[in-house]
C-alpha cells in the first residue's frame, strides 16, 4: 500500500494543482520522470540480481529513491528547479 501511495500521490496533487501553481508543472513532470526511470532501473537491477550485480544496485537506487525526492524538495521551496540525475526525460 505504502509505494503506491508514494507514486500516486505525488501525481494527483501534481494533477490538482498544477493549473493554480504555475511552477509546480515543471516540478511534476521532473517527479514523474524519476519515478518512471526509477522503476526503469528497478526492473535491471532485479535482472541482474543474477550476475551479483543487481543487489548493489538495488541498494543504491533505494537510497537514491530516497535522497533524491528530499534534495527535489528543498530545491523546489527555495524556487529552484531541479533535475534529478540519471533521469530519462520521458515527459517534455
Amino acid at each position: 500500500m505504502v509505494p503506491i501511495a508514494g507514486v500516486v500521490v505525488p501525481i494527483l496533487i501534481w494533477q490538482l494543482k498544477k493549473a493554480e501553481l504555475p511552477g509546480l508543472d515543471v516540478h511534476g513532470k521532473n517527479a514523474v520522470n524519476w519515478m518512471i526511470s526509477e522503476l526503469i532501473y528497478a526492473v535491471v537491477g532485479f535482472i541482474l540480481m543474477f550476475v551479483i550485480i543487481g543487489g548493489p544496485l538495488l541498494i543504491v537506487l533505494g537510497v537514491l529513491g530516497v535522497v533524491f525526492p528530499i534534495i527535489a524538495a528543498i530545491k523546489a521551496n527555495n524556487g529552484v528547479v531541479w533535475q534529478y540525475p540519471l533521469t530519462i526525460q520521458v515527459l517534455k
